[in-house]
């Protein structure tokens, strides 16, 4: 919201040595963010000149230029640049007089751009200043011509200070207004929040009586609201002025100040009558609509549209209406939209004669989904949404009549229609000791009081309570607990005591936390970047990625996706990571190691998710609502998936770059072990989505934690990514619940290991880790460890079986082992890989 100060001075006594910047702090004190601070990007000098002569000379490009005698100083005195009274000015522009006063940038000033102004020879001439348009001095966007300073009805002396005379001089400043605080898009608002802050004297604009309030004569005009669909069983329309204003000219010029004013407000001149109302909308926070009398066709009704409608807005577009569409209407059809922009059709034209001013309470949701449905967001919606004060449409509708009777030369009939509203708020119980105990401050009941109808409430007293009757322009104050902030904020935020809180004993991260946050901290030491994504994707990815085998699972899909084209909960996390690494290697970045944790949702098959019931939310919902909503919602399970595409290690001189393959997601899925406490195997299997052969199930004992492989080509193609992709998911939660209690260091043996290989020959359907598990059991205590260091098929091995090479290491740990021990250790292992599968030592 930006508010000129000298329109803010107006309404509350803003000390004259105050700086923009003081206004800002002290509406900082009473909880509004400083956004910035804006001027008229121009300096001086700039004078009233009087134009003596000119004359007309053609040039050879087709233009004809104006030399010109401009008068800028009194007779006898010197101009304000330090030249001669007389100055000789080259102006291209053709709509001034002799005679006509008009402003005159002289050398030395800069107008906004920078333009700075000096004297140049051009068209023959020594140009000694300009004459200025409205657009070159920041007024506006039209550039018809020089400003005339009779249009605007100034008639100063010669030599004056035009910044001043026109408000160039003005500053606005700029705070950001949150959606509770509507009233604060005002400067009625802005300058009761001043003087909350600085205890100024306020002058509220709402209660002045510009002529007649109400009017004298409200049937003069029909209104009707036939609302027949209300939103939340709130009609549309709670309260509708109309006030007649006959005879006005709308070629007559705005006033300087009032143009210098809107924009610092942001809002551009676009004529005297549409000015008004703009004028009225900023300064009392109430939107205003004025309709060409003479267009419309019998009265106005305020109704929902019909389905099919159509209405051409003020931009010259033409919309498809919905039937939740909050109208104005009169006999021909729609002609606006309620709060957010009216039609072309009954538009304030340069032809306008008699006008229908339109003030009026809409409902705040109403507004909201029209302004939203259409992408509109206009002056008036961001105000309706917000909330009006509906004890404002009578003055501001007033306001404006008595404006367009000053300055567009009207009558204002005080004659129109009405549908008036009783305005009743409703009390708000404050127990007395509630303030204090909420916020931490040991205010006094005078000190709650005095806050409250600071503010505009009415308080009143019974046993132990107060109740608390909130101003209409406060529709936010609904409870104990609004009322206390309020208290809070004009009280002083700097006497809410700083206390950090002291945390109970024995509390902290859950075991399931801290083990996620283990593997999260392996991974990334292990060079994975971990890169979070949106839990949404296609029916057809958790379909590919979200099944063994690829047939159709249930998916949850949102009633309102943020994206319409993945509108389903994902059921994997490896369709994220996919998006990822696209977007890296589009980007040129191909090496790449990512992993991410998150949820996926696996939906029961049978079983119906969501609800159409959504609790209030100004109440506590109870067990029965609580327990309703989380069986709506579908099972979810924290996964941890990785990614590896690229080379491992870069290309270095004399080595040639290492390109990732199925071994470095195997040792990522090792560091998640590691960091969950559990021991995992990889036995052969199959995934829709990965390459078979080069797929492997992840087991904790006998439970599937996960899987891991490479994705096959055409998946991998699909997903735009060149080359080798290897990937890897595992369900995170379920493998820390089988790590049971975690050993925290295991005591070393400080005897020296014995090593020993075995190499066995098996059938080539049985999968190694089945063999390395054998050996395991076998060999018993004194093993170590063991690796798979080789997979042999060819000569000196039968047709359709392989040799797998084992290494074991062995340690015992109260002595040195012998090689006789360790040997037979081993062959015990052997006889048991030899039980299970007839495994045979390779001779």
């Amino acid at each position: 919201m930006r508010v000129p100060l000298s329109w803010l001075r107006e309404y509350v006594d803003v000390p004259a040595e105050a700086t923009p910047e003081d206004v800002l702090a002290a509406l900082v004190r009473v909880g509004f963010e400083e956004e910035d601070v804006h001027r008229f990007e121009l300096q001086g000098p700039i004078v009233v000149g009087e134009v003596l002569d000119f004359v007309e000379e053609p040039q050879s490009n087709g233009k004809t230029i104006r030399w010109c005698q401009v008068k800028v100083a009194p007779d006898g005195e010197t101009a304000a640049d330090g030249g001669p009274a007389v100055h000789g000015i080259v102006c291209g522009a053709r709509n001034f007089f002799v005679g006509d006063k008009v402003p005159v940038t002289l050398p030395g000033a800069v107008l906004p751009g920078p333009f700075p102004i000096a004297a140049r020879k051009t068209y023959g001439h020594v140009s000694d200043g300009m004459i200025a348009s409205a657009r070159e001095l920041g007024l506006g966007d039209e550039h018809d011509g020089i400003l005339r300073l009779v249009e605007l009805g100034i008639d100063a002396p010669v030599g004056s200070d035009a910044i001043s005379l026109l408000g160039l001089d003005d500053v606005a400043v700029d705070i950001n207004v949150t959606p509770d605080r509507g009233y604060a898009l005002s400067v009625r608002g802005v300058a009761r929040e001043y003087s909350h802050a600085t205890g100024a004297a306020f002058r509220d604009p709402g209660a002045r009586e510009w002529g007649e309030v109400n009017l004298h004569d409200d049937t003069a005009f029909a209104v009707a609201v036939d609302d027949r669909a209300p939103i939340r069983g709130r009609v549309g329309a709670s309260e509708f002025v109309a006030r007649i204003v006959r005879d006005v000219d709308p070629t007559k010029p705005t006033p300087a100040w009032m143009i210098a004013r809107l924009s610092l407000a942001g809002i551009r001149s676009l004529g005297i009558l549409i000015d008004i109302t703009n004028y009225v909308m900023v300064e009392l926070g109430q939107p205003i609509h004025g309709y060409d009398l003479d267009t419309l066709r019998g009265g106005i009704t305020v109704r929902r549209a019909v389905a099919g409608e159509r209405l051409e807005t003020l931009d010259g577009k033409v919309r498809e209406l919905s039937p939740e569409d909050l109208l104005i209407t009169d006999e021909s059809g729609p002609i606006g939209l309620a709060g957010v922009m009216g039609g072309g059709t009954t538009e304030m034209t340069s032809s306008t004669r008699n006008v229908l001013i339109e003030a009026a309470t809409f409902d705040t949701v109403s507004i909201a989904r029209t302004a939203r449905r259409h992408k509109l967001p206009s002056e008036a919606s961001r105000r309706f949404e917000r909330g009006v004060d509906p004890a404002i449409p009578f003055v501001a509708a007033a306001r404006v009549a008595e404006l367009m009777v000053t300055y567009a030369g009207g009558t204002d009939t005080r004659a129109g229609g009405a549908l008036h509203a009783v305005i009743e708020t409703p009390g708000v119980e404050l127990p007395r000791p509630f303030v204090p105990a909420l916020i931490g401050v040991p205010y006094t009941e005078h000190e709650i009081v005095r806050a409250l109808e600071l503010i505009g409430c009415e308080v009143r007293e019974n046993d132990a309570n107060w109740v608390v009757f909130p101003p209409s322009w406060r529709p936010d104050l609904t409870d104990k607990w609004t009322l206390a902030e309020e208290v809070a904020r004009i009280e002083g935020y700097d006497r809410i005591p700083s206390v950090l809180p002291t945390p109970p004993s024995g509390r902290g991260l859950t075991a399931a936390q801290q083990g996620r946050r283990r593997v999260a901290n392996a991974l990334a030491a292990a060079g994975y970047v971990e890169t979070p994504s949106f839990g949404f994707t296609t029916e057809e990815q958790n379909d590919l990625h979200g099944s063994a085998t690829g047939e159709h699972l249930p998916s949850v899909k949102l009633a309102n996706p943020l994206d319409g084209q993945a509108p389903f909960l994902r059921r994997s996390l490896v369709p994220g990571l996919l998006r990822v690494a696209h977007r890296n290697v589009a980007r040129g970045l191909t090496d790449l190691a990512l992993f991410e944790t998150g949820a996926v949702f696996l939906p029961e098959p049978g079983v119906a998710y969501g609800t159409e019931f959504v609790p209030p939310l100004a109440v506590r919902p109870d067990a029965a609502t609580l327990t309703a909503l989380d069986a709506s919602i579908p099972p979810q399970h924290r996964h941890v998936a990785v990614l590896v595409t690229g080379a491992v290690t870069p290309k270095q001189p004399g080595v040639p770059a290492a390109e990732a393959g199925l071994a470095d997601a195997l040792d990522a899925v090792r560091s998640i072990g590691a960091a969950a406490g559990v021991t995992i195997e990889v036995a052969q299997g199959e995934r829709a989505a990965l390459h078979p052969g080069r797929t492997g199930i992840l087991s904790v004992g006998d439970v599937v934690v996960g899987h891991v492989g490479e994705l096959l080509p055409s998946v991998a193609e699909d997903a735009d990514l060149p080359g080798r992709v290897v990937v890897a998911e595992l369900d995170l939660d379920l493998a820390l619940s089988l790590a049971g209690e975690r050993v925290v260091a295991a005591s070393l043996s400080g005897y020296p290991a014995a090593t020993q290989d075995v190499s066995l020959v098996v059938s080539a359907e049985v999968p190694a880790s089945d063999v390395r598990a054998a050996l395991v059991d076998g060999a018993g205590d004194l093993l170590e460890s063991l690796r798979l260091v080789d997979d042999y098929r060819g000569a000196g091995v039968p047709e359709g079986s392989k040799s797998l090479t084992f290494a074991l290491r062995f340690r015992a740990p109260d002595r040195t082992l012998t090689a006789a021990e360790a040997t037979e250790a081993k062959l015990a292992g052997v006889a048991e890989a030899a039980s299970r599968f007839g495994a045979s030592l390779r001779e």
